[in-house]
């Protein structure tokens, strides 16, 4: 069996902070992408979502995995099926209480 893969190069992290607030797959947030570079960012832009997971990759940059509260596909996203399934940095979200 091969043991390299997209899974291998990444790792879970179980929570990260901004500022003050602890975030941890289940936290509530805000979505304010920075890029504007495509489509999706302007849709997003200020939706609240769950955090499903926090991911690292291999050069040590940290994503936020969520799923959007308005999503009819919401429960996919929870699944960690394609497309429902949005990857954030941390600088991109406000987390909420």
């Amino acid at each position: 069996m091969d043991s390299w893969g997209f899974e291998n190069e990444r790792r879970c992290v179980e929570c990260v902070h901004i500022g003050p607030v602890e975030l941890r797959s289940g936290s509530r947030v805000r979505l304010r992408p920075r890029g504007r570079a495509d489509i999706m960012d302007m849709v997003l832009a200020g939706k609240t979502a769950i955090v499903e997971a926090i991911e690292q990759d291999f050069e040590g940059r940290i994503y936020l995995a969520v799923a959007v509260d308005d999503d009819p596909g919401r429960d996919l996203g929870m699944l960690r099926q394609p497309g429902h399934r949005f990857f954030f940095q941390m600088e991109e979200i406000e987390p909420l209480s």
